[in-house]
């Protein structure tokens, strides 16, 4: 057998993985103290490392370890309250590919802070927010989003997160074969007072304009009179992640159906309304209902799989959107915690990169 001479790597090459070697010993990564590899927390190794600077230089470090573990908590870096926002905007824009994008099609309130920052869910701060997947509710969602703790509150409201990937696995595989072969179905009534008006959900006055967007997106709709809307659309249940390949639970048929509310409210509820007349609701795709024990089942898997940390001041969570499911904990005193998207991602894609990786 010949022998070859080894070839040398290139000064080039050298000078590259020096400069790679001195910008990641900037930083310095951990975990939870339960051990959790989600998220990866990436700490200054000095007070006067810059984020964004760091970032810049960093996109391929942080795209490797979101891929691998689905969350990053940025921790420890100077943000000064001043100008928080703005830093937290240029962050993530810094890592977005694009823009950041708007709230249209939104499911929660939420108010714009500044830019394409939004605030996180204004839901009462006695209510638990269940475990979920930014938009999965949609044929389109966000591929990357952000959080920034920007108030810790007394007691509680925690982020906690869930794999994805692990809540697929632990799922019964009968009721995933059941949901793929009919999805699911998100069932939405505005105009009652009971919800957001559709006017705050798609970001307009104009009916024509909600008309158009239904239109353009799958979704049936139907004015009921007296400014009332009701609009129905079938999503996945599942998908494939576009880099890894690998399969995710990705919906919010446990989030939108009557059984997530809790019971007083529900029996209140349909004490004065048909099931599809409620707000929100989720049904098989092919309008059946979906069993309470099956929405038990989801949630049950859920909590099981729930990491919890507490939220310091100045945090920036990142999360790989399809990789990670996010929620909130109920809390006391003052809270708050804004919110950036990125990377729309359609279900037609998820479908046709598949097909291109079969064919």
């Amino acid at each position: 057998m010949e022998n070859r001479p080894s070839q040398k790597p290139s000064i080039g090459s050298v000078r590259r993985r020096a400069a790679t070697t001195e910008i990641q010993s900037l930083i310095k990564t951990s975990f939870l103290p339960q051990g959790s590899p989600l998220p990866i927390i990436v700490e200054p190794s000095l007070p006067e490392v810059d984020l964004i600077s760091w970032a810049e230089q960093s996109r391929d470090f942080i795209a490797e370890h979101l891929l691998r573990c689905g969350g990053l908590l940025f921790r420890g870096f100077r943000l000064e309250d001043a100008s928080s926002v703005s830093t937290f905007e240029q962050f993530a824009q810094t890592l977005a590919q694009g823009a950041l994008l708007d709230y249209t099609y939104r499911s929660t309130p939420r108010d714009k802070v500044a830019g394409n920052v939004f605030t996180s869910t204004e839901y009462p701060r006695d209510q638990e927010i269940p475990l979920h997947n930014e938009m999965s509710y949609a044929r389109s969602w966000p591929l990357k989003i952000w959080f920034h703790s920007l108030e810790v509150a007394e007691q509680g409201g925690e982020t906690p997160l869930a794999d994805s990937r692990k809540v697929y696995a632990r799922l019964d595989p009968a009721l995933i074969e059941r949901f793929e072969q009919k999805k699911v179905m998100y069932v939405r009534n505005y105009g009652s007072g009971l919800d957001l008006p559709w006017q705050n959900v798609f970001q307009t006055e104009k009916q024509s304009e909600v008309e158009e967007y239904c239109r353009s997106t799958g979704i049936d709709y139907e004015w009921l009179g007296g400014d009332r809307l009701r609009t129905t659309q079938v999503c996945q249940v599942t998908v494939k992640h576009p880099q890894t390949g690998e399969k995710v639970w990705f919906n919010q048929a446990h989030l939108f159906h009557v059984q997530s509310l809790p019971a007083r409210v529900r029996e209140a509820l349909l004490a004065q309304h048909k099931e599809e007349e409620l707000p929100r609701h989720a049904l098989y795709g092919d309008g059946t209902p979906i069993e309470a024990e099956t929405i038990a089942q989801i949630k049950q898997v859920y909590d099981e799989e729930s990491i919890v940390f507490p939220w310091q001041k100045g945090d920036i969570l990142l999360l790989d959107n399809m990789l990670v499911a996010h929620g909130r904990r109920s809390f006391v005193g003052a809270r708050k915690v804004v919110v950036a998207m990125a990377e729309s991602f359609t279900a037609s894609q998820e479908l046709n990169e598949t097909r291109s990786k079969q064919g």
